[in-house]
């Protein structure tokens, strides 16, 4: 689609590549290799937090405290709730068990404040953790795919990252996956704590110490319920960690199975029209298919794995309410507590229990969580790779730079596919200012490349570019692309918010041939499945008609268009965009006629030449 750029910011977006000649071909590491022979081992969940905490830094800083604080406010406050329901409890029974009609009546007096607070602290700590997440999700989200927008990475991670599949997905949902429990767990972690220490308490102070004998020997156990909720919840979670502790990586590998899928179906979806006329239906569904099995087969591991640590909480299940009864009916028989005291030490124990198997309960959301932060930090860190070169082995560029003329430059210019096959070897051009240049030449000679590298997109070669200064240039690739919205923004496209006059949008249309889409012009819809590809074509011309930018560089931009609607757009470079430089690629006969040079490329077993 039409772009118009900024030579300058085009200096900063150029990407590293190793110097290409025609002597030897170079070699090239993935970024995998380059992780192995020269990165540290990089701790994933220490990556991502340093990442993702400066939501509590800079201009959000103020926001995410103020929240922050919120929820610890609200979260202490439940924890003194629970206290006060414990109290009750032993107040309400101790009156049951001496028919004290006052002391009950006292009781249940005072339940339904102990229940408003409650529900007030509970609902604060809702909806103040909810407004932490969504804040927090936002800015991990706005960081991560303005990065992965920015300087067209959304397009180099497709030639140099190849192995990171569905960045959409790792964005839209690892980011929220991984940030969202992540605040619950903090939260649960912090009142669990608490929890623990205040209730823990309550079992010294209540249930004290318990003396017994075996085999004619006396021992005295201080504290003994304290003891007995840590050693519990000791055993639970170390049965729960070794069980489970292999569930991470069934569920990482179960998240890039539906990522594949996802992928999958959204690539069938988009080339629904190609597939459905050649009839492709039995092998796309075979391939679909076949994708799902692994996504089965990789569900079928993480069951298993969930299947063991269920028979752990199960179990913990079963016993947790019976444990604490069992250890404190010796002293309730004994007469040292009464019934009142017995139902505050059993609610405390299992206050104590539930805050220290913290980690068994949320074992499973935690091991989805590590698996999200997982295929997030490795987003994060591919990104990187790209901003600082590490895909090529050596440190050199395509220099994007500024020419001290009006006229074009290409010095010393060398281009390679990945795998260092050369395709463009050594060429060095000038193009004058409103000269109209056809780039032409066989199947595989580079001249799309040569587009790629002219926009700052392509990162492997060598040489300088240099386009003149303060001169805004447009590309047209073969498909443009029409985003969502109106046929006026579609038009005005990627300068939407430009001031434009409708007349000047209506003569540009008409000249274009889309007259008869006038009435259109405020209509929202998918222009870019409701136009044919020929119509297609026609709008990215359109806009260059209304930018009027002064170097356009096009590739094919017509191969939809029948020949006489293709000789009438192309007119509008000898007429209207007659002051403009004209850098097209195209092999259709009778192109030369609206050209000033024709340039071909010569297939040479170092590359092509011009």
């Amino acid at each position: 689609s039409l772009g118009s750029r900024d030579p300058s910011a085009a200096v900063d977006a150029g990407v590293t590549a190793r110097a290409v000649s025609s002597c030897a071909e170079p070699s090239f590491m993935t970024s995998s290799e380059t992780d192995v022979v020269d990165r540290p081992h990089r701790s994933r969940s220490r990556s991502f937090l340093r990442m993702a905490t400066g939501f509590w830094t800079g201009f959000s800083g103020v926001r995410a405290w103020l929240l922050t604080i919120m929820v610890l406010g609200f979260a202490f406050a439940q924890i003194a709730a629970q206290v006060g329901i414990n109290s009750w409890n032993r107040m309400f029974f101790d009156a049951l068990e001496k028919k004290e009609i006052g002391d009950v009546v006292t009781a249940i007096s005072l339940l339904p404040l102990l229940v408003g607070v409650a529900a007030i602290t509970m609902s604060g700590l809702v909806v103040s953790r909810m407004l932490l997440q969504v804040r927090w999700r936002e800015w991990v989200t706005h960081r991560l795919a303005g990065w992965w927008i920015a300087d067209q990475r959304y397009y180099r991670l497709g030639f140099l990252a190849t192995e990171h599949s569905a960045p959409e997905f790792r964005i839209a949902e690892d980011v929220r996956i991984s940030t969202e429990p992540l605040v619950e767990f903090a939260i649960g972690l912090i009142s669990a704590l608490v929890t623990a220490l205040t209730f823990a308490a309550i079992l010294w102070t209540v249930a004290g110490s318990i003396t017994f004998e075996i085999a004619g020997r006396t021992f005295h156990i201080p504290a003994y319920m304290a003891i007995a909720a840590v050693l519990y919840a000791a055993i639970t979670s170390t049965a729960a960690y070794y069980v489970g502790r292999a569930l991470v990586g069934k569920i990482s590998a179960k998240n890039e199975t539906e990522a594949l899928f996802r992928a999958e179906m959204t690539r069938l979806r988009e080339n629904a029209e190609s597939i459905a006329l050649i009839k492709g239906d039995a092998d796309e569904r075979s391939s679909v298919k076949d994708t799902y099995t692994n996504v089965v087969r990789a569900w079928m591991a993480v069951v298993r794995r969930q299947g063991f640590i269920a028979l752990v909480l199960n179990t913990n299940g079963a016993l947790f309410p019976i444990v604490p009864l069992l250890l404190v009916a010796p002293k309730y028989l004994s007469g040292d507590l009464t019934l009142g005291a017995v139902m505050q030490v059993a609610a405390a124990f299992s206050a104590v229990q539930a805050a220290l198997i913290w980690f068994v309960d949320n074992f499973v959301r935690l091991s989805e969580w590590y698996a999200s932060v997982v295929r997030v930090d490795e987003f994060a860190e591919t990104l990187e790779e790209v901003d600082i070169g590490m895909i090529m082995e050596d440190e050199q560029q395509i220099v994007l730079g500024e020419s001290e003329d009006d006229t074009i430059h290409i010095d010393n210019l060398s281009l390679a596919h990945r795998n260092g096959r050369v395709v463009i070897d050594d060429a060095s051009i000038r193009i004058q200012p409103g000269e109209k240049v056809l780039i032409a030449g066989e199947s595989g000679t580079g001249k799309s490349t040569l587009i790629r590298a002219l926009a700052g997109l392509w990162p492997w070669g060598s040489g300088r570019i240099a386009f003149p200064r303060n001169t805004p240039y447009a590309f047209v690739p073969q498909k443009p692309y029409l985003p969502r919205g109106t046929l006026k923004d579609t038009l005005l496209y990627p300068e939407s918010d430009t001031p434009v006059d409708d007349a000047v949008i209506l003569q540009a249309m008409e000249r274009c041939g889309l007259g008869y889409l006038a009435k259109r012009l405020d209509e929202d819809d998918d222009w870019d499945r409701v136009l044919s590809g020929g119509e297609r074509q026609r709008v990215a011309v359109c806009r260059l008609l209304i930018h009027r930018t002064p170097i356009i560089i096009i590739d094919e931009a017509t191969a939809a268009l029948d020949e006489g609607s293709q000789d009438s757009l192309l007119s509008l470079f000898e007429n209207e965009l007659a002051a403009s430089t004209l850098i097209s690629v195209g092999h259709r006969p009778g192109l030369e006629r609206f050209h000033d040079r024709k340039i071909t490329l010569v297939r040479r077993p170092a590359g092509a030449r011009m």
